[in-house]
């Protein structure tokens, strides 16, 4: 089977950075039914950004509004999933350093047999990309 590229929105929020803060937003879409492909948090100092990547936009904005939750505008990232092997996100890396294209931040985990990666480019990259990578929206 061919590893799958998704060409996926993403937005991001800057919280507190302390205990529980994360599992209360989660919990928080959880209740208003959205649905999270991925979830990338770090600290950033005395605060924590997370960049949330939903399933439907539009149901995750109506969320975040509703929790008074400041978010960015909506930026683009690739998720990408396959069979676990041995250089499966060297190749995905490979086809994009091939094309002169940046990978600005990645994320990558194996489960079982399975692995998916996020893979983020600079916003003046992002076509380029999907096309290198064969993307679908």
């Amino acid at each position: 089977m061919a590893d799958a590229v998704r060409r996926v929105d993403y937005y991001y929020a800057t919280l507190p950075n302390r205990a529980g803060q994360g599992a209360r937003i989660l919990d928080m879409f959880r209740k208003e039914g959205v649905n999270l492909l991925a979830v990338h948090a770090f600290p950033d100092g005395n605060k924590a950004q997370i960049d949330f990547f939903p399933e439907d936009s539009r149901a995750f904005l109506r969320a975040a509004k509703k929790a008074d939750l400041k978010v960015s505008p909506r930026r683009t990232a690739f998720l990408v999933r396959g069979k676990d092997r041995i250089g499966a996100v060297a190749k995905v890396l490979g086809k994009l350093g091939d094309a002169g294209i940046n990978v600005t931040a990645l994320d990558a985990v194996a489960m079982g047999d399975r692995y998916g990666a996020i893979v983020w480019v600079r916003r003046d990259k992002v076509n380029r990309a999907a096309r290198v990578l064969g993307a679908k929206r």
